[in-house]
């Protein structure tokens, strides 16, 4: 329910706590009590009602990550708009010690560095610094720190509100958006529905906010009832034609409400982007046609139609119906028009997940358990690929240690029926290209991902001279997460993308679209770009447990966004077929 506008909002106290944390790790606590903060901070902003509410009630320790104390600092920040350690940690730092913290790859300690070293206490300071090349002659940090330094402080100054905007992953995004919409069909009664549009139904990365299209008897009514659900922080307006609000992780929200006569015409203008929206006005035009949320009208009649889906809309534009996903202005009008649309992939054509990791390495469950929740998913095949020797982040799987798991994989396969369980490895491609474990290990594995987890600032000559190293390699099958990003937190490392596409359509190496929501890596434009060059795909979890196994789904998400059909999809394929496909294999 929302509440009133003076409650402290989620936001405002995921940020005192992220703030704490950063002024306990400058002030050098032990690591334990900034992770309590860090990880407070997160579960408040991922949660979709009041906390502040909650902990007046003494129910915000029912939150993941929040114990006692931080709910006493809750109501303390309530009562009285700030927190007493907080008070006493700020009059030790300089304000903008805390500020350039933020900056990618700096952080508190690396801040606490540069103060007692330089004197540098705000990120102006820290500029200057920078282009004096004072920087780098602090030991352990040298040019290339100043130089991403500099690139940090230019991406957070370009932002609108000079701190970086603020978009939430898919995932989170499509949960809060599908309760409000399932919240709103449950107090609007029979005869309303309510669906997602916008960049969420599109299955973009990340999204900035949520639009929502319903059809009722009572509109008046459905709008205002938004207030009343548990995710809704505040209301802006409601009325007849709909409703504006924000939740409380701080996602906005727009209801459009549409008579079902004219449902189409608004569902398909809040789903597709603007460019979308803009190339299909336009080829309207040229047909003496006027397209808009509430009609099309046609000038040689000056009557205005409407319709009921978004199917009718776009065949009387003479258009093929366009999926949603695809409708980014990258060329499906024109597809649309010669009925050259592909029949994109869908989730059920997936056969078998081929990267996945268990307790061997830095997984949560079993071989065993991994495989039972595969084989539950409807699954033919899943590969087992822990991390290699090399990987240098938690448990990793020494030579030794990976003969013991091949032996454990096919073991656990034998106990484990009517799924196979692939033996392999994600083996880590270091700096000169090359593999961690040697060649004659290698051949052992049913299956071989190589993927980049270290050494990230490379040149894009150097880092794309390593992954065609890696793609060459006659026994790597994929290459995982291709590009490194992670969506909103890191971007891409330096690749000549198009000599990477090359080099893995003539090695016949697979590329991976791994599906963690955090990288969704290839992109829908590298990963189509890639399947063009004539390279097969691999979609892949990357699961680390059980359940996230799930992940699949927005692998394929990002899939159909890059036009792909099933057949430029290698795990659409039985096992059989897929080995078939191995370079070992084809020799």
């Amino acid at each position: 329910m929302a509440v009133p506008e003076s409650e402290l909002s989620n936001a405002a106290i995921a940020d005192a706590f992220d703030e704490l944390g950063d002024l306990y790790e400058l002030d050098g606590a032990v690591v334990h009590r900034v992770l309590a903060y860090r990880s407070g901070a997160k579960a408040v902003r991922n949660a979709s009602v009041s906390v502040a509410k909650l902990a007046r009630e003494g129910r915000a320790t029912e939150l993941p990550g929040i114990g006692k104390t931080l709910q006493e600092k809750v109501v303390s920040l309530a009562e009285t708009g700030s927190i007493p350690a907080a008070e006493r940690l700020r009059a030790k730092f300089p304000p903008g010690l805390v500020a350039i913290t933020r900056l990618p790859g700096l952080g508190p300690k690396r801040a606490r560095l540069l103060h007692s070293e330089l004197g540098i206490d705000s990120p102006r300071a820290l500029r200057e610094a920078a282009l004096a090349e004072r920087l780098r002659d602090i030991k352990g940090l040298g040019p290339k720190f100043e130089a991403s330094v500099l690139a940090g402080l230019d991406a957070i100054e370009s932002q609108p509100d000079g701190h970086g905007g603020s978009r939430v992953l898919l995932p989170r995004a499509v949960e809060i958006g599908e309760a409000l919409a399932a919240g709103l069909e449950r107090l609007g009664g029979p005869g309303t529905h309510v669906q997602l549009a916008g960049s969420a139904r599109r299955l973009t990365d990340s999204v900035k906010d949520l639009d929502l299209v319903a059809t009722t008897t009572r509109p008046t009514a459905l709008a205002k009832s938004l207030a009343k659900l548990e995710e809704i922080e505040s209301v802006s307006s409601a009325g007849k034609a709909g409703a504006r609000a924000r939740t409380h992780s701080g996602i906005a929200v727009d209801l459009r409400i549409a008579k079902p006569e004219q449902l189409g015409n608004l569902l398909q203008h809040f789903t597709g982007s603007d460019a979308h929206n803009a190339a299909l006005r336009e080829a309207a035009v040229r047909r003496g046609l006027h397209v808009s949320e509430y009609g099309i009208l046609d000038d040689a009649t000056a009557t205005a139609e409407t319709f009921a889906t978004e199917h009718e809309v776009y065949e009387r534009l003479g258009l093929a119906y366009i999926e949603p996903e695809l409708r980014e202005n990258r060329g499906e009008l024109e597809a649309a028009r010669k009925g050259e649309l592909p029949r994109l992939i869908e989730l059920q054509d997936i056969r078998g997940d081929l990267h996945s990791h268990t307790v061997a390495s830095d997984g949560h469950n079993t071989i065993e358990e991994m495989g039972r929740a595969a084989r539950e998913r409807g699954y033919e095949y899943l590969a087992i690929t822990d991390h290699s020797a090399t990987h240098g982040f938690g448990n990793d799987v020494s030579p030794e240690q990976l003969r013991r798991q091949i032996e454990l994989v096919h073991e656990a396969g034998a106990r484990v029926e009517g799924i196979e369980l692939l033996a392999g490895s994600e083996v880590n491609i270091l700096p000169d290209g090359s593999l961690d474990y040697d060649d004659e290990l290698l051949g052992e594995l049913d299956w071989i991902v190589a993927s980049v987890h270290t050494s990230f600032g490379m040149s894009e000559q150097a880092m794309t001279e390593r992954m065609i190293s890696a793609i060459e390699h006659p026994l790597v099958d994929v290459i995982g997460h291709p590009t490194g990003r992670l969506i909103e937190r890191r971007a891409p490392y330096a690749l000549d993308f198009e000599a990477v596409f090359a080099a893995a359509a003539a090695a016949g190496t697979m590329l991976e679209i791994n599906a963690n929501p955090d990288r969704r890596d290839l992109s829908d434009v590298h990963a189509r770009a890639a399947a063009q060059a004539g390279v097969l795909i691999a979609i892949d979890s990357d699961a680390h447990r059980t359940r996230t196994l799930q992940n699949m789904r927005w692998g394929v998400a990002t899939a159909r966004r890059a036009w792909l059909s099933a057949e430029q999809v290698a795990n659409t394929r039985t096992w059989p077929e897929l080995q078939r496909l191995r370079k070992q294999a084809r020799k």
